[in-house]
């Protein structure tokens, strides 16, 4: 049993000839939601490729479910959703979930509990290209379900969808969590951040807080995530 779903030391990326990331000190322990909450563009994607061993220029130590990121171990064991669906778009829904299915060695048993854990039920039967933008992220989400994973990677996997689906899918990250897996989920909308059990605040590839919602807004003296976010950065400058 492994202490943290991730912990990393001095994490680095160097991309282009500029380091993107600066250090990075964190962990994120199992049974928990953790958000990883920052603007576009400040390095969320790209720690989120780290963790799944994807991501090149990397320095520093990072440990993932007790093995080095991208271990070949690890691949069974990790969930992942990227921004960009990755399902193929000229097969049904039930066509991807049973190809991904059987890369895992797994039954159908198991692509029928992911579709209904994402609500696909009514689309089984449909291509992937005729969905609609929430429809075709949630796939994605089912793939990555597959094989309940120790850890779930989910980037932005809210962006496009209505707010009962969100709703749902927040609710069903905490299931997951409570069950025992590690959640990071990363978001650029501020009011997600009161539905995870800790916060990583980001900023130009470094955190600017780490803590529990309550704690940073009572650190920041603020109402509400948006507004500590905010404090937090005019108290950096």
């Amino acid at each position: 049993m492994v202490n943290f779903a991730i912990e990393a030391r001095d994490l680095r990326v160097v991309r282009g000839g500029r380091e993107v990331l600066h250090g990075l000190d964190f962990s994120v322990p199992p049974g928990e939601v953790t958000g990883l909450l920052g603007p576009s563009g400040c390095g969320k994607s790209t720690l989120m490729r780290s963790v799944v061993g994807v991501q090149a220029g990397m320095a520093g130590s990072l440990q993932v479910l007790g093995e080095p990121a991208g271990a070949a171990a690890l691949r069974s064991r990790i969930g992942y959703v990227t921004q960009a669906p990755s399902v193929y778009d000229d097969l049904t829904v039930a066509e991807n979930l049973v190809f991904f299915a059987r890369v895992f060695g797994l039954g159908r048993d198991e692509v029928d509990r992911c579709i209904e854990a994402v609500d696909l039920r009514a689309q089984t039967g449909s291509v992937v290209r005729e969905l609609s933008g929430g429809q075709h992220s949630r796939v994605s989400l089912a793939v990555a379900l597959l094989g309940t994973p120790d850890l779930l990677v989910l980037d932005e996997p809210t962006v496009g969808l209505d707010p009962v689906l969100r709703e749902d899918l927040w609710a069903m990250f905490h299931r997951l969590a409570d069950a025992g897996a590690g959640v990071l989920v990363s978001s650029h909308v501020m009011d997600e951040a009161d539905r995870c059990d800790r916060l990583l605040l980001m900023r130009d590839g470094v955190f600017l807080a780490d803590g529990t919602p309550a704690e940073i807004k009572q650190k920041a003296g603020a109402e509400d995530i948006e507004h500590a976010f905010l404090a937090i950065v005019r108290g950096a400058a």
